[in-house]
């Protein structure tokens, strides 16, 4: 539940709302309850193979990425209300509706006993903390009127873009690398550090192994002084 309703409480928390107001919704509850039994209990894991068939994951995937949209423009009016033209919380707030479930994921694992300090959204996205934090910028500047858009055009582009970016991840390669690539040799020159780094370690393992050569001979040599002494 805390990894299905992970929006929920943390946008709760940031608003100083309760964050176990989403157990008042039933049908939700029953739903996440339904599924998380299929997927573990049911006979001979057909709810599973029959989910991991592909042309049904792509369908069940495009709309996880709806909801999304849904939960990520939500936050942002939701967090508005109560902060008015605050901008860093309408985006924290409409972040954490969209991806939830991955910003919480560390507590989670902790919930049940297994600690992956490495899995840290905060220091390693994933592809939905990503676009949700993509999406809650966007939204936030369409709120404000920072953004020349009506909120339903901005809807429909932004949730065809995830909806052809998550199609195209599962069938190709992961969508915003280029994107962020471009990013990184723009403002922060990284590719070039990433080449002298590449360089350096390249240069260090040809003179270590230089060494290694160097220091064979020689042990070679000081053995074949000795067996002709020997002799």
């Amino acid at each position: 539940m805390l990894y299905c309703f992970g929006g929920s409480v943390l946008s709760a928390l940031m608003l100083a709302e309760p964050p176990v107001a989403f157990l008042a919704k039933n049908t939700n509850i029953l739903l996440a309850s339904s599924v998380w039994y299929l997927v573990f209990y049911c006979p001979q894991d057909m709810f599973y193979r029959c989910c991991c068939f592909l042309p049904l994951r792509v369908v069940v995937a495009g709309m996880k990425e709806v909801t999304r949209t849904w939960k990520i423009a939500g936050g942002v009016a939701h967090a508005d209300s109560h902060f008015k033209d605050v901008w860093l919380v309408m985006i924290a707030v409409g972040w954490a509706r969209g991806a939830g479930g991955g910003l919480i994921s560390n507590f989670e694992q902790l919930v049940r006993g297994v600690w992956k300090p490495e899995t840290n959204e905060l220091l390693n996205m994933s592809y939905p903390v990503k676009i949700s934090l993509i999406g809650a910028v966007l939204f936030t500047l369409q709120h404000t009127q920072w953004l020349p858009i009506a909120r339903h055009n901005l809807m429909f582009l932004y949730t065809i873009f995830l909806v052809t970016s998550k199609v195209k991840m599962m069938l190709t390669d992961f969508p915003l690398t280029p994107f962020e690539a471009g990013l990184c040799r723009g403002f922060f020159g990284l590719q070039k550090t990433l080449s002298k780094a590449e360089g350096e370690s390249a240069t260090s393992s040809n003179g270590s192994s230089v060494c290694d050569r160097s220091a064979e001979q020689h042990h070679d040599g000081a053995r074949k002084r000795s067996a002709k002494k020997t002799e």
